[in-house]
């Protein structure tokens, strides 16, 4: 069923704003890539997948759990998993507390080649998004983000549990 109040086709500020997001929609993720493939053979999705892992207490998160911090179908974050698991950076093991589903685990050496990439991340980052900003429109960003997020979900997104380290 249609909402009647919305819109046939976006036109004027409507469609030259949807314009602006969709293609920063798709020239952000390869610009973040970047960087960290040359220096680390590791996209921005690994990154996010190795950083979740040391984010938690004991550097480890069901399969499930982190498919949702990465919005991501099981099938890719198990691919993106094999990867990492084959360069030594995690490992994946049966989850001890139900038995059939793994449990994956940041390893020391994926931690090592974590803290060698995050000032690659974090310059990639402030120089993208947070450097052409304004203080205020950081804030605005925020914002934004955050209701298009619970447009989209009830529940909100992945949250660092010590937003101070990135």
């Amino acid at each position: 069923m249609s909402d009647s109040s919305a819109p046939n086709r976006l036109t004027g500020d409507d469609l030259t704003t949807w314009a602006a997001l969709a293609t920063l929609l798709e020239w952000l993720p390869p610009a973040l890539d970047a960087p960290l493939v040359r220096g680390f053979n590791l996209t921005h999705f690994e990154y996010g997948i190795l950083f979740a892992l040391a984010d938690t207490p004991d550097h480890a998160l069901g399969m499930t759990v982190l498919a949702g911090y990465a919005n991501s179908s099981l099938s890719r974050l198990s691919r993106a998993v094999s990867r990492l698991e084959g360069r030594g950076w995690v490992q994946r093991t049966r989850n001890p507390f139900d038995g059939r589903s793994a449990l994956t685990t940041l390893t020391e050496s994926g931690l090592e080649v974590l803290e060698k990439a995050n000032p690659v991340q974090a310059q990639t980052v402030s120089k993208l998004v947070l450097e052409p900003l304004t203080t205020a429109q950081r804030g605005q960003l925020r914002e934004i983000s955050l209701r298009i997020q619970r447009a989209i979900r009830d529940h909100s997104g992945w949250q660092p549990s010590r937003p101070d380290t990135y």
